[in-house]
């Protein structure tokens, strides 16, 4: 596959748009439908168990359902059973006449749901993209039981009933166990909602002109996936011949308390694995030896602490402004107001997450952070991101609509963390598709903040600092993944985590 098209996302309105300017141009809307079920029914029969003998085929009126239909008649002539599922009998012309075909041809069908529980798998054709309404009545009552039979379903284009472009369950929706996406990555892809329905996911490219899907998303979109290849081209590797320490970052940490001393620790690890050239780490001094045991090459800076051993403030000597990038949060607890307040006036690009955006508040009334002209960078959560920013809470059944709204008229970068990761500044939105849930522990966001920080304090010359978070995002995921096929999503704690992202980096 033309890697490029994988960095695409589109809404239901755009992808009708592209599909439309392919039928102007003279494609035939029966030869698409050939095209795209042919490619379909390859990657169906190399999935298939060679134990599977009847197939059920869930058909709706539309070309969703002729697409199933193809493939019901393509496996019917490689010698499987076929019983197709048609619930709704006025069907639009071209399914229609594919379905006259296969009725032709001895293929039962049938409009009780019952008779395809023997089924050993089914193809799910009821709905395609772009449906709006609820899932009701009879047929909601049938994919509920469908879904009750906990079979192997594969999806077309979308799992019927999910909403194409906020991943919400309409009234209901099947629960399929892989979905072929048909042309271009559908936003509900990368909705967490919605993941759940998708099981595993693929893109079948049946060749859309790049010069059709610009003609309607621009040269440079506004949203787009995460791809390996753009996210490894601002990794700091290789290493200039001729550098030195202060030549390849300079990167201050202020994280942990008695109570959190592994944020510090998890952190520390995760910017070390950057290879920034100078590591500094403020932490309460009582901490300190701890941090020196784990992070000798670092900097370990003391700092005067409270009776509860959180970071009373910075010593007099530390000049916040030698350093190219400043990460702050991780264990600190919500004590240290002042030292938020001082790397809030601080010139370069800074990260804040955890007790970090705790301190901060409602940003959209925080005067501080809005008139920062560097870069901000938050990392928040669902619960933090509902606490930053309430007056978006309404409007979370659409992550990356509300992400973007987070990020407009401001200098902030908000990597919202979920199972699809959302990265959003002014301009752009990009999503990570591929994580595990084995990230969903904690300490895991530490190793994520000590990694936007390291490759924001190397690369503050070279790149953007979205780009920079982007790579960042990218690399915590990976290394997830990486351990989760070794050690099982059991077996990668925060810790863990922080030994695979050098390990990722060489898989590549």
């Amino acid at each position: 596959m033309n890697n490029i098209k994988e960095k695409f996302i589109v809404t239901a309105a755009q992808m009708r748009q592209i599909e439309e300017r392919i039928f102007i141009a003279g494609m035939p809307v029966a030869a698409l439908m050939e095209k795209v079920a042919g490619l379909v029914t390859r990657k169906i029969q190399k999935l298939l168990n060679p134990n599977i003998s009847q197939i059920g085929v869930l058909v709706g009126p539309g070309h969703n359902g002729g697409d199933a239909l193809v493939i019901a008649r393509e496996l019917y002539f490689q010698g499987y059973e076929i019983i197709v599922y048609r619930p709704i009998t006025k069907l639009k012309e071209l399914t229609n006449a594919h379905a006259k075909y296969l009725q032709s041809l001895g293929v039962d069908f049938i409009e009780n749901i019952s008779p395809i529980k023997n089924c050993d798998l089914l193809i799910d054709g009821l709905f395609g993209f772009g449906l709006e309404r609820e899932v009701s009545g009879d047929l909601a009552e049938a994919i509920n039981q469908i879904n009750s039979w906990q079979k192997q379903i594969f999806s077309i284009d979308l799992p019927s009933g999910i909403h194409t472009d906020t991943g919400e369950v309409l009234g209901t929706a099947i629960c399929a166990t892989h979905t072929f996406c048909l042309g271009l990555w559908k936003q509900a892809f990368l909705q967490d909602q919605a993941l759940e329905y998708i099981g595993t996911s693929e893109l079948i490219d049946f060749d859309i002109p790049l010069a059709d899907i610009t003609a309607i998303l621009g040269e440079f979109p506004t949203i787009e996936r995460i791809t390996k290849t753009s996210a490894i081209e601002n990794l700091p590797l290789p290493l200039p011949p001729a550098t030195y320490k202060y030549k390849n970052g300079n990167l201050l940490l202020i994280t942990g308390s008695h109570p959190y001393t592994g944020a510090a620790i998890l952190t520390g690890l995760a910017a070390r694995a950057t290879g920034v050239g100078m590591l500094s780490i403020a932490v309460p001094e009582s901490i300190k030896p701890i941090l020196n045991n784990h992070l000798p090459e670092a900097l370990i800076i003391g700092c005067p602490e409270t009776e509860t051993g959180a970071i009373k403030q910075l010593p007099k000597d530390v000049d916040l402004s030698k350093f190219e990038a400043i990460a702050c949060g991780p264990g600190l607890t919500t004590e240290p107001t002042s030292i938020i307040e001082k790397v809030l006036s601080v010139n370069c690009p800074l990260v804040l997450d955890a007790d970090g955006l705790n301190i901060c508040g409602n940003l959209a009334n925080n005067s501080l952070v809005s008139q920062r002209q560097a870069p901000t960078i938050i990392t928040p959560h669902l619960g933090e991101f509902k606490r930053l920013f309430p007056h978006l809470a309404n409007q979370l059944n659409n992550r990356i609509l509300a992400a973007q709204k987070s990020a407009e008229n401001s200098n902030l970068v908000v990597v919202f963390k979920g199972a699809k990761t959302i990265i959003a500044n002014s301009e752009k939105i990009l999503i990570n598709p591929e994580s595990t849930p084995a990230l969903a522990r904690g300490g895991s966001g530490d190793v994520l903040t000590g990694l936007v920080g390291g490759l924001l304090a190397i690369t503050s010359t070279k790149i953007s600092p979205f780009e920079a978070v982007k790579t960042a995002v990218w690399w915590h995921a990976q290394a997830a993944i990486l351990a989760a096929k070794e050690r099982t999503e059991l077996g990668v704690d925060a810790f863990t985590l922080s030994q695979y992202l050098i390990p990722a980096l060489e898989k590549i």
